[in-house]
This record gives C-alpha cells, sequence and structure tokens, in this order.
C-alpha cells in the first residue's frame, strides 16, 4: 500500500472496504452452503429412488419424476448464480456492529434463505417443466 496523499483517514476507509469484502464473502458462502444443502433434498432422492425406494422419504418437495428433478436443480443453480451476481459485486453495507451480531444477522439473512429459496425455487421449475412437457 502507497499513501500518495499523506491522509490518515484514509487507512479507516480501507479498514471499512475490507471488512465490506469479508462480510460479503461470508454471506455468500453462508448462502451457497445452505443452497446446496436444500438442493441434496431434490437431487439425492431422484438420483436413487430407483434404485432405493426407502430414499423417496428424503422427496419433501414431491418432484414429479427424476428427471425432472434434477433438471429443475440444475436451472435454478443457473439462475442463483446469476442472481447474486449484483450482491457479489456491490457487496453488503458494512455498519460497524460486533461479530456476534453480524453472524447472528448472516445466519438468519443468508443461512436461513438459502435453505427456503432452493425448495421454493426448485419446486416451481418442476412444475412449470412438467406442466409444458419438458420434462
Amino acid at each position: 500500500m502507497v499513501d500518495l496523499d499523506s491522509n490518515p483517514t484514509k487507512l479507516i476507509e480501507i479498514v471499512e472496504t475490507g471488512k465490506q469484502m469479508l462480510m460479503t464473502r461470508g454471506a455468500l458462502t453462508t448462502f451457497s452452503i445452505a443452497n446446496d444443502v436444500a438442493k441434496y433434498f431434490a437431487i439425492i432422492p431422484a438420483a436413487f429412488a430407483t434404485t432405493y425406494p426407502a430414499l423417496n422419504v428424503l422427496n419433501v418437495m414431491h418432484l414429479a419424476t427424476p428427471s425432472s428433478a434434477i433438471l429443475s436443480a440444475v436451472i435454478f443453480n443457473a439462475l442463483i448464480i446469476i442472481a447474486l451476481i449484483p450482491l457479489a459485486l456491490k457487496g453488503i453495507r458494512y455498519r460497524p456492529v460486533g461479530a456476534a451480531t453480524l453472524l447472528q444477522n448472516n445466519l438468519l439473512i443468508y443461512g436461513v434463505g438459502g435453505l427456503i429459496v432452493p425448495f421454493i425455487g426448485i419446486k416451481l421449475i418442476d412444475v412449470l417443466l412438467v406442466s409444458l412437457s419438458l420434462a
């Protein structure tokens, strides 16, 4: 780092920018992990339903067919990556709060959101695929 204008207040801005980048990375990682866990409830029962019928208990979304379940999960994954680009570019707004509060807020918003959004999105895509007779 090179200080070109000898302004010590810039260090505060640099630290805030670094914290914002770290918070954004944490939020996206939290959402991604929760998102992946939820998608497994679509993919695993569909992939192994014929071999292990007991895994149909995990088909909590009641997806139409194994192929529509997998296709819905793949389409949802492609759409959610595109939807997260603005968040990744803009970042999470920095607010000076404690680490515990920050972790709680991130888990509540991005963790719970990452678990709920895939269930809704994959089910809607599955209904759409079945209604269009694409899967």
